[in-house]
């Protein structure tokens, strides 16, 4: 019975996903010095490793001095030796700036190079220009959401379980906060295919624990390095 218990637990705590060739590829806790190392940040002076509370984490601690060659996120960090193609992801994400419209976190994926990515930004307040999925495509970014809502609680030193899903073949996005049962954004575009991930803020600050990304595979491929100012 216990050994029973012990499987069904497992199971819970994977995703749920179509293709049962799927596996874990991608994991990171953060708690071993060198962590830092599997990430390539556009700056790496406003990047450090931190623990609280009893849980380790990769800190975005400071405004980065990188200028992206169109309007979008100056502030993250990709897994810099993995490319992934379909993907489910979940992270453990914190904000540590104060409460305004835009505070964000944003996840990067599909990431080709510095003029050409998605990212989803997760705000306080959605607009134009916050709170959902974004494409860069050598012009500043656009939003391409079909559905959002209208703003997300990042609270007070408080972590927020975030999962976004990817699916190449019809484009599809899907992103949860919190609820992985409901998203809280949906949009479905096919420009990018294969890229890299990352996490950080738009022009923010934050923090993130426990990533996993489950997929078919993920290519051990370099991301392409960030030019320096």
């Amino acid at each position: 019975m216990h050994r029973l218990a012990l499987v069904l637990t497992a199971i819970m705590a994977t995703p749920c996903l179509a293709d049962e060739s799927s596996r874990l590829v991608y994991s990171q806790t953060f708690a071993k010095e060198d962590a830092i190392k599997d990430f390539a940040p556009t700056d790496p002076k406003a990047w450090r490793l931190g623990s609280a509370d009893g849980k380790t984490f990769l800190e975005q601690h400071a405004a980065s001095k990188y200028t992206p060659p169109h309007r979008s996120p100056f502030n993250f960090a990709l897994i810099a030796g993995k490319r992934f193609s379909d993907f489910i992801l979940e992270a453990e994400l914190q904000s540590t700036t104060r409460e305004y419209g835009h505070r964000d976190m944003v996840i990067v994926f599909g990431y080709q190079g510095p003029a050409r990515f998605y990212y989803v930004h997760i705000a306080s307040q959605a607009d134009d220009h916050a709170n959902n999925v974004f494409i860069v495509n050598d012009a500043p970014r656009v939003k391409i959401g079909k559905e959002t809502n209208k703003g997300n609680d990042w609270g007070t030193n408080a972590w927020k379980k975030v999962r976004l899903e990817r699916k190449l073949a019809d484009g599809g996005i899907k992103v949860y906060f919190e609820d992985t049962t409901k998203p809280i954004m949906t949009a479905e575009d096919k420009t990018f295919g294969a890229g890299w991930i990352g996490f950080g803020t738009f022009d923010d600050t934050g923090r993130i624990a426990n990533v996993r990304v489950w997929g078919k595979e993920a290519e051990d491929k370099q991301a392409p390095a960030f030019a320096k100012e």
